[in-house]
């Protein structure tokens, strides 16, 4: 099975980060603008929080919050639940369960340096089965 290190070389794409003081509804524009469900959120170089369209749902849209009065800081999610480039992906698979979550961000000595959601766990988890059922062809084959 593969680690996260292996997942994230196989990932297009940039790291999408505010800080805490954005309002809502920029963070949800850029999560729309970038296809993407969570975002993180930074100060500096710490990483603080993770915002999540589930977050921006329940404690914005579902308590009549303002989008454009309200900064991220209000709704993210922290402590954020964070995985290593070592970890596997059933590690992964185990912890998001665990905790109902859908996006972990990678640390690696204490810097951001990806971040894996449950699709890109599950095309991993495909990938990887389907290149099983090929090489089991084969030797049955042979």
């Amino acid at each position: 099975m593969r680690n996260v290190n292996q997942i994230l070389a196989g990932k297009a794409g940039k790291l999408v980060a505010v800080p805490k003081e954005a309002p809502v509804l920029e963070v949800v524009r850029l999560m729309a603008e970038h296809h993407i469900g969570s975002v993180l959120v930074m100060q500096g170089t710490e990483l603080i929080g993770i915002a999540t369209e589930r977050d921006y749902a329940r404690k914005v849209i579902l308590q009549g919050r303002s989008s454009a009065d309200t900064p991220v800081a209000q709704i993210m999610s922290s402590p954020v639940v964070t995985v290593t480039p070592t970890d596997t992906a059933q590690t992964c698979m185990a912890m998001m369960t665990q905790r109902r979550i859908r996006h972990l961000p990678v640390m690696d000595e204490g810097k951001v340096v990806g971040l894996v959601s449950i699709g890109d766990l599950v095309k991993a988890v495909i990938e990887d089965q389907q290149q099983e059922i090929a090489q089991l062809q084969q030797y049955i084959a042979s």
